[in-house]
């Protein structure tokens, strides 16, 4: 009898179930809160490997010491020496000819012989220029339409070296029979020891890993898009064509 009234006062069955019932769902959003800070470091982690790694990758490439002959060059513009570059390979009889992708609408052939001090012969007979790519998309197909129109085979790509993947993977997309030769010129910027403590130099690379990533995903799930040329933009939405007819490709 005694035990019984101790147990009924001090209610020992109902005081030790109230902290396992307010305990449980705290438990449970803590638990929830631990695996969503592990799952963001997570993918902070691997996105910063996989950006050094490109990082990486990007800065060791150099241009070849000898370049196989190829049935002819393709160069993107929007970067220094890219255009140099590509005619001094062209006059080195590497190829039969030249394209010059993504070319301002209002800059002529004449400008680019004149200040590259290009020879006019061989600029005459041997340079095609391409003014319809706005962006590296667009590059990709005005270059394969010129690469089909000419029947070749071999392609000697002349772009920056961070710029070299995307554009890599862009042709291969839109010209998978053709072999692509990357010739990647190598800006001053990453010469440096020091170039990761740079701040402009890894914005760069940040930007373009960004853009990278994307062109990866949108061919792995097949997702159309524009085509990233000025005909094509024109057609549909002439006031963004005349915008864009203001600047180069990348």
């Amino acid at each position: 009898m005694k035990f019984a009234m101790s147990a009924e006062q001090t209610g020992d069955s109902s005081q030790a179930e109230t902290p396992k019932q307010r305990g449980g769902p705290l438990r449970w959003i803590a638990n929830l809160l631990v695996l969503v800070v592990l799952v963001v470091f997570l993918i902070v982690g691997v996105t910063a490997g996989s950006f050094l790694r490109f990082s990486n990758d990007v800065v060791s490439l150099t241009p070849p010491e000898e370049v196989t002959e190829a049935d002819g060059i393709v160069v993107l513009t929007g970067g220094g020496q890219r255009i140099d570059q590509a005619l001094r390979l062209l006059d080195e009889g590497v190829a039969k000819r030249l394209l010059i992708s993504g070319v301002n609408p209002a800059t002529t052939g004449e400008q680019i012989q004149k200040l590259t001090s290009t020879e006019p012969a061989l600029f005459k007979c041997c340079v095609d220029i391409g003014h319809d790519a706005i962006d590296t998309r667009g590059n990709a197909n005005e270059a394969a339409d010129w690469i089909d129109e000419k029947g070749y085979r071999t392609i000697v790509v002349v772009t920056s070296n961070y710029h070299m993947p995307r554009s890599l993977l862009e042709l291969a997309k839109v010209n998978s029979e053709t072999r692509f030769i990357p010739y990647p010129v190598v800006s001053r910027d990453f010469s440096q020891p020091d170039w990761l403590r740079e701040p402009a130099v890894l914005r760069m690379l940040a930007s373009e890993y960004g853009k990278y990533i994307v062109a990866r995903l949108r061919h792995q799930i097949g997702a159309a898009g524009p085509d990233g040329l000025r005909s094509s933009l024109a057609a549909t939405e002439p006031v963004a064509a005349k915008k864009a007819g203001l600047s180069g490709s990348n």
